[in-house]
């Protein structure tokens, strides 16, 4: 399993021969400006919530790509009603996708569309495949649901969000990742505004003195599990 950084919240995931994006917010994110979407490869798009800065480059990703939506059923209703191909999901419910399992779990968070559009409930993924599994929080709040996913699957990597204000911050994001028994983190949701700016030394040495990895990948790059 390949997992690319593209900002923000936005990440592309090689696994199973499949591609898939997540959260696609990168043409007008200035710190991205490097990443072509002409050139994204997406057999699949995961949406956790509807915000604008998740969803952005959705439509112009999925034209290109021919790519499933998958997300809430709000979320995909939206979009299948534009005829865009969709996978809808709610809370608790899981799939077997042809690169692996995806459930869509819980998330404290609000979402709508930039058009005013009702969004649903935002939420989380956990994905099992190739002997590797992820979770991708999207946009939370430290929540005691987290407990929850090690009853099911072992996490591999624990993708959260650390930029504060919006979300968890990196103190929060530590007793998340108790909470998920997973000791290997994957920043994201940092940095992009002047409101989710982190100090990345800091960051890292926190999770370091608490026996944890942090990782901040600079835009573009790529990590293997």
């Amino acid at each position: 399993m390949k997992i690319t950084f593209y900002g923000h919240a936005s990440l592309g995931i090689e696994v199973g021969g499949k591609n898939i994006i997540v959260d696609p917010y990168i043409t007008a994110n200035e710190m991205a400006s490097h990443i072509n979407i002409n050139e994204l490869k997406a057999d699949y798009i995961l949406i956790t919530h509807a915000h604008g800065d998740h969803i952005l480059d959705v439509e112009a990703i999925a034209n290109n790509t021919g790519a499933t939506i998958v997300s809430n059923a709000e979320i995909t209703s939206y979009y299948e009603k534009k005829g865009f191909n969709v996978h809808p999901m709610n809370h608790g419910g899981s799939w077997k996708f042809d690169f692996g399992k995806v459930k869509y779990v819980t998330a404290v968070h609000s979402s709508s569309f930039p058009d005013g559009s009702y969004g649903g409930n935002q939420g989380g993924f956990v994905i099992e495949s190739e002997h590797k599994n992820i979770y991708i929080a999207g946009d939370t709040a430290l929540t005691y649901d987290m407990k929850l996913i090690p009853l099911r699957t072992k996490l591999d990597l624990a993708i959260l969000p650390i930029g504060s204000n919006f979300t968890m911050d990196v103190e929060d994001a530590i007793i998340a990742s108790d909470f998920l028994e997973c000791d290997k983190v994957l920043g994201y949701h940092y940095d992009t505004f002047g409101y989710i700016k982190i100090n990345h030394e800091e960051s890292i040495k926190k999770f370091f003195d608490k026996g944890k990895d942090l990782m901040l990948l600079p835009i573009g790059e790529s990590i293997e599990l």
